[in-house]
């Protein structure tokens, strides 16, 4: 029986960074729609790596790790607002598992790992945005969450290839 366990990370050491960092370049460069394309490397996706954790230095939210057996499989940021009127939600970001786990429930796992986590901060609701054209709509109604808005064409992923970016919602 495979044991899958989502934590909320507050200790975000070196080894843990050169773990997050080396996850995304493979979920990138498997195919995986996290903010960029392939071929990516680890210089390219630093920065986005780093501003996210200045976002959780400041409090904003927290990170969630994946455990599969007791090995991370994956992660996800979840970012709320400091803004009085939208303390109760928070958004999404980044969430993504290691190719070496996918195709196995571990992506439900970890978006029912988060909402726990952000249940029991007391927020009402999550927001996630995802790149249209690789079936993902799907897979996120069906961990609970609903289309609640479109930007088309928002992503250019090549010339002549605009794919819409899609907003999610799910009450929690």
């Amino acid at each position: 029986m495979v044991s899958e366990m989502v934590e909320r990370v507050t200790e975000i050491d070196d080894e843990l960074v050169s773990w997050l960092l080396t996850c995304w370049v493979d979920v990138s460069n498997a195919g995986g729609a996290v903010g960029f394309l392939p071929p990516v490397d680890a210089d390219e996706v630093r920065p986005a790596l780093d501003d996210h954790l200045a976002e959780l230095a400041g409090g904003a939210g927290f990170l969630a790790v994946l455990r599969v057996d007791g090995e991370r499989a994956g992660f996800a940021f979840v970012i709320g607002s400091t803004r009085p009127l939208f303390r109760h939600w928070a958004t999404v970001l980044r969430l993504q598992v290691h190719p070496r786990f996918q195709g196995r429930g571990a992506g439900r796992a970890l978006l029912d790992g988060v909402a726990d986590l952000a249940r029991a901060d007391g927020l009402e609701f999550l927001h996630l945005t995802y790149r249209d054209g690789l079936g993902l709509g799907r897979f996120y109604e069906s961990c609970g969450y609903v289309e609640v808005g479109r930007n088309p064409g928002s992503i250019r992923v090549a010339p002549g290839d605009d794919r819409d970016s899609v907003l999610m919602q799910r009450k929690l």
